[in-house]
């Protein structure tokens, strides 16, 4: 089959990792865009693409299947508006946006034009997290009892015009960090029946907080933030219990224990493995994604809004 070409939106950090993965693969870069020239150029040459200085020149060409769109995610709706709009399908880095007003202008727009569009939650793309969710479903772990999810690292070291740390962008654990386990539990058991954010606010964004999400017989906390490193994930049951050491980064395993044992399941978390299932549905005529369905998106951004209304967090450009 003929690799899969892609258009690139943005050429940092996000953009640099995907594409030495995928590149492994049957992709190819074909088309790279960025605000920055000299980025977009350095970044075209590097994966032997052609780079713009114009968004749409970069991904209205007859050698693009597919956008994916690795900016600020404060520029995420507009960027992929526009690519649906000319009939692009689109995979676009979490968050999508920063609202649930912004979920539902993309998923709209989906449907209107009836071009594909997914987030880009490698987690649920993953064997491991997929393999957990067949455990919890089966019951195999029994009756669930409680669910502690951490995941830390020390964006409060980046420097200080990083968009992890800028109000302007968004920036802040909730949006950065907290969305993976937040998609995490979402993914296993559904919207909470009720939500409760506790977090620390510094300079305009929240550098840490902890979710309490409840379900009719158990909780699910979640610690995040931008101070320190950990993760990890435990899932109890009333038969026994579910381990990552390492639940979001390159998961490679799962742990379950229970009555027959140990049993200990190894994939890959990888950007490869997200892309190419993605071009799989791309390819097969899907508009939205049996990974990372439209309700996923969504439900997620709605929690992440209720954390934000109890912590009375709001960004400059929404005042």
């Amino acid at each position: 089959m003929e690799k899969f070409r892609w258009a690139y939106i943005g050429s940092g950090n996000i953009a640099g990792s995907t594409a030495r993965d995928i590149t492994r693969g049957n992709h190819k870069i074909t088309a790279v865009y960025s605000r920055n020239v000299k980025k977009a150029k350095d970044f075209a040459k590097k994966y032997g693409a052609t780079a713009f200085d114009d968004f749409e020149k970069a991904i209205n060409r007859d050698d693009v299947d597919g956008v994916y769109i690795a900016t600020p995610h404060t520029a995420h709706v507009d960027y992929a508006v526009c690519a649906m709009e000319l009939g692009k399908p689109v995979l676009c880095e979490k968050p999508v946006g920063v609202s649930v007003s912004d979920v539902d202008t993309l998923i709209e727009t989906s449907r209107k034009t009836n071009v594909y569009f997914c987030e880009a939650m490698w987690t649920w793309f993953s064997d491991v997290a997929l393999t957990v969710k067949k455990w919890v479903k089966n019951g195999k772990i029994g009756d669930i009892k409680d669910v502690v999810i951490n995941y830390m690292f020390p964006g409060i070291m980046m420097p200080k015009t990083s968009r992890v740390l800028m109000p302007e962008t968004a920036g802040g654990a909730l949006l950065d960090v907290g969305i993976y386990p937040i998609t995490y539990c979402y993914n296993l058991f559904g919207y909470p029946e009720k939500i409760t954010c506790n977090g620390k606010i510094k300079d305009g964004i929240d550098i840490s907080e902890t979710v309490v999400l409840e379900y009719s017989g158990f909780k699910c906390t979640l610690n995040m933030s931008l101070c320190s490193l950990k993760e990890t994930c435990t899932i109890k049951g009333s038969k026994g219990e579910i381990s990552l050491p390492v639940f979001f980064h390159m998961a490679p395993k799962a742990v379950m224990k229970n009555e027959n044992g140990k049993q200990v399941f190894k994939g890959k978390t990888d950007y490869l493995t997200e892309f190419t299932r993605a071009a799989e549905e791309i390819r097969a005529g899907k508009t939205e994604s049996s990974y990372i369905p439209f309700e996923a998106t969504r439900a997620c951004m709605q929690i992440m809004d209720e954390c934000r209304k109890q912590m009375n967090l709001v960004y400059p450009f929404e005042k």
